[in-house]
Formats: C-alpha cells, structure tokens, sequence
C-alpha cells in the first residue's frame, strides 16, 4: 500500500509538472506568434517608410546628423521632412528589438527545424546592414548606384523575417510544404528567376534614386508615337532598362505560372503558390504603369514597393521549398 500510494503520487507530481510545462509552452507559442506577425509588419514597414523618404526627397529631414535629428535626440522643430525622417528611424529602432526577440525566441523554441538559424541571421544581420547605410548616406552622402542597393538589403531582412514567421505560424504543416518533391526543372527556374527578381528590384530602385521615374512620358515605350527611338541620356536608358527587365520577369512568370499549374496540381503549396506569385507580378505591373501616368502618385508608388515586396518573399518561400525537396529527396 505505501509503495502504491507514492507511485500513485509520483505519477500525480509527473503529470502535474507536464501540465505546467504545457500551459508555459502554450503561452510562449502565443507570444513568438504575435511577435512574429509585429516583427513581419514591422519590417514592412521599414521598407514602404525607406520608399516613403527617397520617394519624399525627406532623407536629409534630420540634416547631416545621425542618430540624432537635427543635432537633439527629438527634434525640436517639425516639418514634413522631419517627421518623416524621424518616424523611419523610429520604427527601425523598434522593429530591430523585435527581430532580435524573435531570433532569440526562435532559435530556443524552434532550432530544430533546419532554417530557424540561418533565417534569423540573415534577418539581423541584413536589418544592421540597411540601417548602416542609411547612416552613412545621411552623415557622408553616397552615389545613386550604391544607394539603390539600401531597399534591396532590406528586402533580404524581410524575407528572412517572413519565413521565420510562416516556420512559426506551421504554415508547412498545414499544406504539408515539409513532402513537397519538386522536379529539376522547376528549382531551376525558382532559383533563377529569385536571383534575376533581385536584379529587377535595384533597376527599380536606380529609377527612383536617379530620379528617372517620370523621364518617360508614356508607357510602355518612352514615347508612344515614336516607340522605336533610342534612348538618348544615361536616365531614359536607367527607365527603359527597368521595364524590359520587368516584360522579361513577366513573361518567365508566365511560363513558370504554366507548367506548374499543368504539372503540380497534386502539391498545393506549389500549385497555390506560383498562381499567387503571378498575381502579384500583374499587380506590380499595373502598378508601375500607374506611378507614369499619374505623375508618380505617391500611394500608388508606395503600392509598386509593396507589391516587389511581397513577391520577393513568396520567391524565397519558394526557394526554401526548394531545399526541402532535395532533402526529401536525400532521405528517401
């Protein structure tokens, strides 16, 4: 009987104890999810406010200072160039510490899942990266080619920070993305057009940074009624170099959209995916063309950064899938 009652009590503290862990692990999954979603925000809206300033010419509202505004940590004195300014290094600030959290989190909670490391390495490292040369382009000035590579950088930290959060979301889970077997032939293309997508985002921001946005008048040829003329200045070349880079992502998505929507209809992670992604290329397509004929709207402008944004991220969701499938492959 004495030996049965402390087994009996034993077997109570056991399950007692995994209760309490339980309910500690419940509640931390609840709070990397919401600091998860806070961070992919948070990151986007690092990248529109980054559009927002160069788009604004607000990048010198502080001055030649940095970090401070205007020589005081507050700035005593508020324009619109100034609030805009100030707000961007605001939000930078506060979005940093809650990348670093979920890093941190991530990596203790979820390190066992192959990419939760280099996710939120990437994600911090590109973030300081951003926010370095956004210093230096404030305290010392650099050239238009090195500044358009500012966006770019960013775009990285939020990739990076979207997966980790679709990884702590179980988003793979839920459309089985972890069985995924994708063919030769589609990884090549999803890596390819991945890295030519980020050639496309720079020729995006050389327009901005050069000021060519409005250089030409028409679309889709720089002048309608006379489509075959040469371009003649360094700014019509940087303009008309972008769109044929976005007719040439385009058609690719549409081959890509193609053949998956014909060859992976049994895999809906991929299937979903790619039609999503094509979606987003016709919308950030349209969008480009509105910023000409509206005389770079600053809402449809800030529209044609989200759209890339979002795109870039979904490529490298694709790229990851990519890897599970040659591990799959690996283990099979």
């Amino acid at each position: 009987m004495f030996v049965q009652s402390i087994s009996t009590d034993t077997n109570f503290t056991s399950s007692l104890w995994d209760k309490v862990g339980d309910f500690f692990f419940m509640k931390q999954s609840k709070y990397m999810k919401w600091l998860a979603v806070a961070a992919t925000i948070g990151m986007l809206l690092i990248l529109l406010g980054g559009a927002l300033v160069t788009k604004t010419d607000s990048g010198l509202g502080c001055g030649r200072n940095w970090p401070d505004c205007n020589g005081s940590l507050i700035p005593k004195e508020i324009t619109k160039e100034v609030l805009i300014e100030f707000s961007h290094r605001l939000v930078t600030g506060v979005v940093s510490f809650a990348i670093l959290g979920l890093t941190v989190l991530t990596w203790r909670k979820l390190g066992h899942i192959r990419e939760v490391k280099l996710l939120g390495f990437l994600a911090m490292f590109f973030l300081i990266a951003q926010a370095l040369i956004g210093a230096a382009q404030v305290l010392w000035g650099q050239g238009d080619f090195i500044l358009a590579l500012h966006f770019g950088i960013s775009l990285i930290s939020f990739a990076a920070v979207l997966l980790l959060s679709l990884i702590v979301f179980e988003v793979d889970r839920k459309f089985d993305a972890d069985k995924v077997f994708i063919g030769k032939k589609l990884r090549w293309h999803t890596v390819a057009i991945t890295i030519y997508s980020y050639l496309v985002v720079y020729t995006g921001a050389l327009v901005r940074h050069t000021e060519s946005s409005l250089v030409c008048p028409d679309w889709p040829f720089c002048y309608n009624n006379a489509p075959l003329t040469f371009p003649n200045n360094m700014y019509v070349w940087i303009q008309m170099g972008h769109r044929l880079a976005v007719l040439i992502i385009f058609i690719w998505m549409a081959y890509i959209t193609w053949h998956v929507v014909k060859t992976y209809k049994d895999q809906r992670v991929i299937y979903y995916g790619w039609i999503f992604a094509f979606i987003i290329v016709i919308l950030q397509v349209l969008a480009g063309m509105l910023v000409v004929l509206t005389q770079l709207n600053l809402v449809v402008a800030l529209l044609h950064s989200f759209f890339i944004s979002l795109l870039f991220g979904l490529f490298c969701y694709m790229i990851m899938l990519v890897a599970r499938s040659n591990y799959n492959e690996r283990i099979k």
